[in-house]
């Protein structure tokens, strides 16, 4: 056990310093060098972003669920460093846009289509700002600063989370993104069935 959560911790760092890493490169890379990616390496990135997102949006209520399974609670630690790797990833797309039209950007703020429920512009822009406020407080300093509020404002991970999936499930039909959806939502729920008394799983017997 004393190996495997230092695997954890070593995984744990290892994704804080990629998600450093690619957010010091990847947005010029992308405004600079426009020619280095092809369309198809813009859906490789979301994708990579999702699955990281549905990593950390099922892994708590997993742990919850099966209690019995002493190896899955450890793994919650990395929920950090996951969620800061899949918000990484969308907020670099958003530096692109600030370096490669900062006016036209934030001026779309205060119009009506950006807010819209067209095309579920509203869901895709919610999700952005999640992501933004998630990535710039996922430290131990806003922590500190924030105190019981922390907790709260991490709540914004469901609306990462689900805003980014109906977005991408009904607009870019991406099928996979909504059985990420319903897998989070089944286990969620029978998470919270058996955190509040109302779902008893037994455990396995053991044979002597």
């Amino acid at each position: 056990m004393k190996t495997y959560f230092f695997f954890i911790k070593f995984t744990q760092e290892l994704f804080l310093i990629v998600s450093i890493l690619m957010l010091a490169t990847l947005p010029s890379a992308l405004a600079l060098n426009p020619q280095w990616f092809s369309s198809s390496s813009y859906t490789w990135f979301y994708a990579i972003a999702h699955f990281a997102l549905f990593l950390v949006m099922l892994i708590r209520p997993l742990a919850d669920v099966l209690r019995e399974v002493p190896w899955l609670r450890p793994l919650v630690i990395l929920r950090k460093g996951v969620g800061v790797f899949s918000a990484t990833i969308v907020v670099s797309f958003i530096i692109t846009k600030v370096i490669t039209d900062a006016g036209g950007y934030f001026s779309s703020f205060v119009t009506v289509d950006y807010w819209s429920l067209n095309h579920l512009l509203l869901f895709a822009h919610l999700a952005d700002l999640s992501a933004i406020l998630l990535l710039i407080t996922s430290n131990n300093l806003s922590k500190r600063l924030l105190g019981k509020n922390w907790k709260r404002l991490q709540r914004l991970s469901y609306v990462y989370f689900y805003s980014s999936a109906l977005y991408v499930v009904v607009i870019l039909q991406e099928t996979i993104v909504m059985w990420y959806a319903v897998i989070v939502t089944f286990f969620t729920t029978l998470a919270w069935l058996r955190n509040h008394g109302y779902l008893f799983i037994l455990p396995t017997n053991k044979t002597t």
